[in-house]
């Protein structure tokens, strides 16, 4: 398939889904799962018109997922409710360190005594399936700044941790492969890959967003007229803290998700300071509801954003979901009909049914979580471009071809079920879960 008819496919299926956006909502799945059969149909599997080899093309895959998982994370940050608070984000912690962790032990029991793998490919396995997608999980994610529904907040914020807790584990497994060090008795590991890239991400992070939002205000409290590009601030914002974290051996995919925490946090704050809601016209303030707890400034605020993290966050979201469409149709064109396998099929099976809720039951022991909350977050664990990305990063660092294609098989197979089963299913679990009545919201 050449560029042009490439660039052809990607217009056309672009143009179809914006004339047909009303439809496409009504329709009892979500959007990903029309991408995902529309690249089926032209890739291998039916028409075979191109075929898209993540081998050799991990590189260029490694890019996309990349700015893909980056942009989706800072995006998930400015929607995080204000004003921060641990006993707020205590679950989605627990969700994103301890039950992501659980999972990787689990899938990776699963690979070395069911599979057969070896104990480093069994861990990267379980490292690359374990983290939770920020892209595809639209219908559970938190869909703007004022959203305070708890279970949209839990997921939207494990997914924008444990895209960076999982780490670790990828670069366990591929020092247990011999292709990072580790150090004697894995002293290395734990003060460098755990300890360090860890804390200097959130260091990294929270400065950077703290930093332009005082900045920000400032400019604007000075200059009231003074005009900021807050798209490009974003961008900006993005490139400095991940840039950094890269030359510090840092996790820089935790770093942009707090990036974005601190620069709405501090936005909000220098706000309250000043009894200025910035960026935010008057219907629009008037508009604003307080939610339970919430006082009207918090609302304001929680409803619509402020400053820099309000005005980037449109922009943000649009190239989310051009990167959405480019990858899910790639991972339509890299299945063949071989590609299922009955171990394939069996990993997302245990992934889905038993590791996804049982890490989630666990980590939340001791919780006040309600039940229904942890039933369908132990379901809506949605794998997606944080798991290509994981893949393709192990690749590139020199994964043996035999291990590789195996994590290839059984990472597309993951994702196209993850995107069929939770995509078939969101929506009318979603509506018997408001009908039957929501929790106090976060």
């Amino acid at each position: 398939m050449s560029n042009a008819s490439w660039i052809l496919l990607v217009g056309s299926l672009l143009l179809a889904m914006g004339l047909t956006s009303a439809l496409l909502k009504r329709l009892p799945v979500t959007s990903a799962i029309v991408y995902l059969a529309v690249g089926v149909t032209v890739g291998p599997t039916i028409l075979g018109l191109f075929h898209f080899n993540p081998l050799k093309q991990s590189a260029l895959l490694e890019v996309l997922t990349e700015v893909a998982a980056l942009i989706s994370l800072f995006a998930a940050g400015v929607k995080m409710p204000v004003p921060f608070s641990l006993p707020r984000w205590r679950v989605p912690i627990l969700l994103a360190t301890l039950s992501m962790a659980l999972t990787v032990g689990m899938v990776a029991a699963f690979a070395y005594y069911v599979l057969g793998m070896q104990i480093g490919a069994a861990i990267l396995l379980g490292a690359i399936v374990a983290p939770t997608d920020p892209v595809l999980a639209t219908e559970v994610q938190i869909r703007h700044p004022g959203d305070r529904d708890r279970l949209r907040f839990a997921l939207t914020c494990e997914a924008g941790m444990n895209d960076g807790s999982a780490f670790p584990f990828v670069v366990l497994g591929l020092g247990l492969l011999g292709l990072h060090d580790l150090g004697d008795t894995g002293l290395r590991w734990v003060l460098m890959d755990v300890l360090w890239a860890t804390a200097a991400a959130l260091a990294i992070g929270v400065a950077g967003g703290t930093a332009l939002a005082r900045a920000g205000h400032a400019l604007r409290k000075r200059w009231p007229a003074y005009g900021l590009m807050d798209d490009f601030l974003g961008l900006g914002l993005i490139g400095v803290v991940y840039g950094v974290c890269v030359m510090a051996n840092a996790w820089g995919f935790l770093a942009v998700f707090f990036a974005a925490v601190a620069l709405r946090q501090t936005e909000y704050r220098l706000a309250n300071e000043t009894g200025v809601v910035a960026a935010v016209p008057e219907p629009v303030r008037e508009a604003a509801q307080p939610g339970l707890g919430e006082t009207e400034h918090e609302a304001e605020h929680n409803a619509h954003g402020a400053g820099i993290s309000g005005g980037a966050l449109a922009f943000k979201e649009y190239l989310e979901r051009l990167s959405e469409v480019v990858l899910i149709l790639l991972v339509g064109g890299t299945l063949f009909v071989n590609s299922w396998s009955v171990r394939a099929v069996g990993l997302a099976l245990f992934l889905f049914l038993v590791a996804r809720p049982l890490s989630v039951f666990i980590g939340l022991i001791g919780t006040r979580t309600p039940w229904r909350i942890r039933a369908l977050s132990g379901w809506f664990g949605v794998r997606g471009i944080g798991s290509l990305y994981y893949l393709m990063y192990a690749i590139q660092h020199g994964l043996p071809q035999s291990v590789a294609l195996e994590l290839i098989q059984l990472t597309l197979v993951v994702v196209t079920l993850s995107i069929i089963f939770h995509g078939v299913s969101v929506k009318p679990i979603i509506g018997r879960f408001w009908r039957v009545g929501k929790v106090a919201p976060v």
